[in-house]
Order: structure tokens, then sequence, then C-alpha cells
């Protein structure tokens, strides 16, 4: 018995569609043709001097005790943002926000944060508190800039962020499968090793 399609043929989708489904991300991912891993994966990190490590660090700490993160605006504004205008510093990536992307009637919308860099990118999508269902927007996301982009790398990463935890996801091109990392980045606690990946992921 044939299994019943999770995206009706005729209907519109955007990203943020994704996150409000009750699927199964596997399902969701299987709609496109991929598949989805989850393990731990072990991230390159970048070994270059990072000179505004702390001082971004202690306005992080700073202002914690002091700023609610009960909305996602909140979460972008004052934690996700002051780290990636950091990795445009270490970088020289270009970055956009609220990036307007259509592929498909099923793949479109807008990303939260694209950078790039040579042939290097990263998507990362901020989230108030539901990592789980953020990674599956992320992971369909990933699949939208696989088809879109000209690119050549074999593999796009991207990371889902509530801005005091990030994951990082990979889509393997040639295997159409999608990985989530099961390691989780805390900041500010762990923000040294975030940096070197975020650094790394665009080529630094």
């Amino acid at each position: 018995m044939s299994k019943i399609p999770i995206l009706q043929p005729n209907r519109s989708y955007t990203f943020r569609n994704y996150f409000e489904m009750s699927f199964e991300p596997e399902d969701i991912l299987a709609e496109f043709g991929y598949s989805l891993k989850r393990s731990s994966v072990n991230l390159q990190k970048s070994s270059i001097e990072l000179d505004r490590l702390a001082n971004l660090k202690s306005r992080i700490e700073e202002s914690l005790p002091y700023i609610s993160l009960t909305s996602e605006a909140a979460r972008r504004e004052l934690l996700i943002a002051p780290i990636l205008l950091d990795i445009v510093h270490y970088t020289r990536a270009q970055l956009r926000i609220e990036y307007s992307l259509i592929v498909t009637e099923q793949l479109k919308g807008s990303l939260d944060y694209y950078l790039h860099a040579d042939r290097k990118l990263l998507v990362v999508e901020a989230k108030n508190a539901d990592l789980a269902k953020g990674f599956t927007q992320l992971a369909v996301e990933l699949i939208a800039i696989d088809a879109w982009t000209e690119s050549q790398e074999s593999n796009l990463q991207g990371a889902v962020s509530t801005g005091d935890i990030w994951q990082f996801g990979l889509l393997n091109r040639e295997d159409k499968q999608i990985t989530q990392d099961l390691n989780l980045y805390r900041v500010p606690a762990d923000i040294e090793e975030l940096l070197r990946i975020l650094v790394a992921i665009l080529g630094c």
C-alpha cells in the first residue's frame, strides 16, 4: 500500500510551514528525496586569531542578566546577530538578513541569515525555543539551497539557533543525506568553539 504524500501538489509551502508541521522530519525530507541521519559530527575548527572574542563574550555575559529572551526577535538581535557580525569581521563573508529565496512552490521563503564567501556558504535559522522543529526547517532550507546555488561544494552547511544554543546540519549533495549533529554549542560557555566552527565553514 502506497504512503499518502505529506505535501499536496497544488499547495504552496514556505520554509516556515515545515517548522509548523507535526510530521516526523525524516518523512518531510523524504518528500524531496533526501534522508536524515543523526550523529556526532567532528566539525572543522579555524585556528585564526579571534581578536574580538573576549569583548564579544564579556558583552554577552554582561547583558544576559538584564535582557528578556522570550521572543525570537530578541534572541536574533541580542545573541545571534552580534556573533554573525564578528564572523563577517573574520571571514569578510557577505551577510544577508531575511534573504528571500524561491526555488519551487514547495521550496520558498526567507532565510533568517545567509552568509557566503567565495564558494562557501552558511545558512542560519533562528528560533525562539523549539530546536527540533527548527532543524526540520533548516534542513528544508538546505535542500532549497542545494537546488539553487551555483556552488560546487560537495557539502552544504547550516545551523539552527535559539541564541543561547546552536546545532549544526550538513547536507551531502551526492548522497542526498542531511546529517543532524548531536552536539550542541552553548552561548556564552562554548562561544570560542562555536566561532571557530563558523569561521571554518566559511573557509578561514
